[in-house]
């Protein structure tokens, strides 16, 4: 009986082994995308270099005609009216969708921007949690732009800017979508720079550039510190669409001087990968290429 159940279980394994392979998927060109905050700073560079690339995008607004004008009403671009903060106007706009790329955010302290019901809880999670439980099963891959400090928020100088809860609720959002059973990624910049990009044109958009600071930094851990071009969380949010490696890991991502991976996907796997070595205990590292 003993030597049955041996061989009954190691049949099973490559069935399973092939369910588990089956997890791990890309998002190809061609796929739909949907973009919350698609007028925010991350999120307009976000969806010009998606439309670029060859993807779908259904930007998920509440300025439906503000959209339409700054992309130039592309072919490829599906503008849904809707809002994170209330749950029965999201079903249709994720039906259908491969991904979801949530670059949504606000202030950390009070400003013009929290009016109408837009604080830190609203925005960062309220509105992230009602878009994940909208989110069907067949999602390919759910990327989530949060923050540096979500895991150092009691820190200095984080428990300055966490005052208003703003990375705590980024953290809430964050292990809300880590225990959702979909595939995800988390990118967590430092201080945003470049832009935001909030009354140009496609074209500005895909001209954009960071200067001299194009290389990019990134860590497993919550531990960056410095700034991130928002150039290079858009590229990180579209080349991470298209790895395995990027799949269910966060990383923190930061930019310094020096050239940078660029469009590159073969530099991009690079830094993705070298933040979570295949060698089992292999140490978590910061790694640039």
């Amino acid at each position: 009986m003993r030597m049955q159940s041996k061989r009954t279980a190691y049949a099973q394994r490559p069935q399973r082994r092939r369910v588990l392979l089956a997890k791990c998927a890309v998002v190809e060109p061609g796929s739909t995308v949907l973009v919350a905050g698609a007028t925010g700073g991350v999120g307009q560079l976000a969806t010009a270099k998606l439309l670029e690339r060859g993807y779908k995008v259904r930007a998920l607004t509440r300025k439906p005609d503000q959209t339409k004008q700054l992309f130039s009403n592309h072919p490829n671009l599906e503008v849904a009216s809707a809002d994170l903060r209330q749950p029965e106007t999201l079903a249709a706009v994720v039906a259908g969708v491969d991904a979801v790329c949530c670059c949504t955010g606000t202030t950390a302290f009070p400003s013009n921007r929290w009016e109408g019901n837009n604080g830190p809880r609203p925005t960062d999670y309220d509105g992230p949690h009602n878009l994940l439980k909208a989110c069907p099963k067949s999602l390919k891959r759910f990327v989530f732009v949060t923050s540096a400090g979500v895991e150092r928020r009691t820190e200095m100088p984080w428990a300055i800017l966490n005052t208003f809860g703003v990375l705590k609720f980024k953290r809430d959002s964050e292990m809300a979508l880590e225990a959702s059973g979909l595939p995800w990624t988390i990118l967590r910049p430092s201080r945003l720079t470049d832009g935001p990009y909030t009354s140009y044109d496609l074209n500005t958009l895909l001209q954009a550039t960071s200067g001299s600071r194009r290389e990019v930094v990134l860590a497993a851990s919550d531990s960056l510190f410095g700034e991130a071009s928002r150039i290079a969380v858009a590229e990180a949010i579209v080349q991470s669409l298209q790895s395995t490696a990027t799949e269910n890991k966060a990383f923190a991502i930061a930019s310094v001087e020096g050239e940078g991976p660029g469009q590159d996907a073969a530099k991009w796997q690079a830094l993705f990968t070298a933040c979570y070595p295949a060698v089992a205990g292999a140490a978590r590292s910061a790694v640039s290429v």
